[in-house]
């Protein structure tokens, strides 16, 4: 992922900063726990494609 679009990316659902987790190709969204996932280094920022995180993941963020 480019760091210069990593900056500029936001939720699309609550416009926060996102995460981004390199091993799961995914931009974490801890607002509204949803991870979006990257697809041939491309972000799908879209709500349908989106993954609710689970319990022990939103702690994970936590820490």
């Amino acid at each position: 992922m480019d760091k210069k679009l990593l900056e500029i990316l936001a939720c699309p659902l609550c416009k926060s900063s996102l995460i981004y987790k390199k091993k799961e190709q995914e931009l974490i969204c801890k607002a509204d726990r949803l991870a979006f996932p990257i697809r041939d280094d491309i972000p799908v920022m879209l709500e349908e494609e989106s993954r609710e995180l689970s319990l022990e993941e939103v702690d994970e963020l936590r820490k």
